[in-house]
């Protein structure tokens, strides 16, 4: 097995090296490859494959789309763009041409940022046939007024879509969901961070002794893997899972982000929160969503799923350009994002939790925990256990316990000694 606990933030930016290079897309080699390199840090993931034209609630999975050469030259041979250079030079899923084209022909299936004129800029077109070429600001201006040679070798036909999971065994049935995404070409932070670090997060899952819950984790395309997943797994998804947290954009070194599952409060919104209470960091509401948060929270489906992020995608100037490379993540980026999710899995695990055992109320007075005489103020010895037992669903630690209930610290913990000494309450 590859390991990514020696010295974690360099193993995982050795990892996201070899995979930058490879050309991603919702389908093909390019995922299939991503997914096979980090098989090598997470061997027990396996890979299904979805094929295409498969409806998915409401979506059907796309054709592959495979390309193997693109560039723009001038007529007598000189080379202006070339895919071979950076694989963000084609919007993703275009079509073959190769034609040659004057200046004003080209000019609308050429895309670049102004405002960032040495970035080149990632774009895709995944479910309407198109072809375009992707450049820096600089380039586009130095391109001249042409004729151009332009050229792109790509195609679609009927494959799959791949995406890869993995089921960590605890003492409960009872899940924590991870996922993140592998589908956009040369870009590190968005891209590759979340990968990298879900799989050092795997070893160090298998490095404990013993688990409480177990864990499940998805790696596949955005958004539409994610429905497909969804389509074959929601029932045990819904009866499952616990907290979950989606792994994206954490590998530079600015500062954490926290985005919270739809209606928050959840039990991962709340570790999230105490985990980042310690550091620099910006809370978004779920309004500025944009991963797959939005299908994992969706209504009808409502895992509790969080995102802890390092700066979030769409945030920063690199997002989505060919500045978001490895020299915008660092192995100690890598590490700070690791850490923070170790850290909230540890919270998770390590802390107890208390469920109750009875459904409604619980009768107090045959456990003698009750007066048997109503009389005025007769309810109020039994309040203390009452107003703990009220949280004790699974999801509240004694920290929690002693915030919404007033009581101290002693008081919950002899009020959850009396109720678990009673039978009615269990840890979880």
């Amino acid at each position: 097995m590859l390991d990514l606990l020696t010295d974690p933030g360099q193993r995982m930016h050795e990892l996201a090296k070899r995979l930058f290079p490879l050309n991603r897309s919702l389908t093909g080699e390019g995922i299939r490859e991503s997914l096979k390199i980090l098989q090598e840090a997470m061997p027990d993931m396996t890979l299904t494959e979805v094929p295409s034209g498969t409806q998915v609630n409401d979506w059907v999975v796309p054709e592959e789309w495979w390309i193997t050469e693109a560039s723009i030259q001038t007529l007598d041979g000189r080379t202006l763009v070339d895919f071979a250079d950076c694989n963000l030079h084609v919007v993703g899923y275009s079509e073959s041409v190769d034609a040659v084209m004057s200046r004003e022909e080209l000019e609308p299936h050429l895309h670049s940022l102004p405002s960032q004129p040495d970035a080149i800029p990632y774009i895709t077109s995944y479910y309407e046939r198109r072809w375009g070429f992707c450049l820096s600001e600089n380039q586009r201006q130095a391109l001249g007024h042409g004729p151009f040679r332009v050229r792109i070798n790509a195609g679609h036909v009927d494959g799959s879509l791949t995406y890869g999971e993995v089921l960590i065994p605890g003492d409960l049935e009872d899940e924590v969901f991870l996922s993140s995404y592998l589908c956009h070409p040369s870009m590190a932070n968005n891209e590759l961070s979340g990968p990298v670090v879900m799989a050092a997060t795997y070893q160090w899952l298998k490095t404990r002794p013993k688990l409480k819950y177990s864990y499940r984790m998805f790696l596949g395309p955005e958004t539409i893997g994610a429905i497909a997943y969804l389509s074959r797994h929601q029932d045990v998804l819904k009866s499952r899972v616990r907290a979950g947290w989606v792994l994206t954009c954490l590998g530079d070194d600015r500062s954490y982000s926290f985005l919270p599952s739809r209606l928050g409060g959840t039990l991962a919104d709340r570790i999230s929160e105490e985990v980042l209470s310690g550091r620099d960091h910006r809370t978004f509401s779920y309004l500025d969503r944009g991963s797959d948060e939005r299908q994992w929270c969706a209504p009808g489906v409502d895992l509790p799923v969080c995102s802890v992020m390092r700066s979030k995608y769409g945030t920063y100037p690199e997002y989505h350009t060919s500045l978001d490379d490895l020299s915008f993540v660092s192995p100690a980026g890598l590490q700070g994002g690791f850490d923070v999710l170790v850290e909230c899995l540890s919270t998770l695990e390590d802390r107890p939790r208390w469920r109750s055992l009875v459904y409604g109320e619980p009768q107090l007075g045959k456990r003698g925990l009750y007066s048997t005489l109503s009389n005025i103020g007769s309810a109020m010895s039994a309040r203390p256990l009452l107003n703990v037992l009220a949280y004790c669903d699974g999801n509240h630690d004694v920290n929690e316990l002693v915030s919404l209930t007033g009581m101290s610290g002693f008081q919950v913990a002899e009020a959850l000694d009396v109720l678990a000494r009673e039978g009615l309450i269990c840890e979880t």
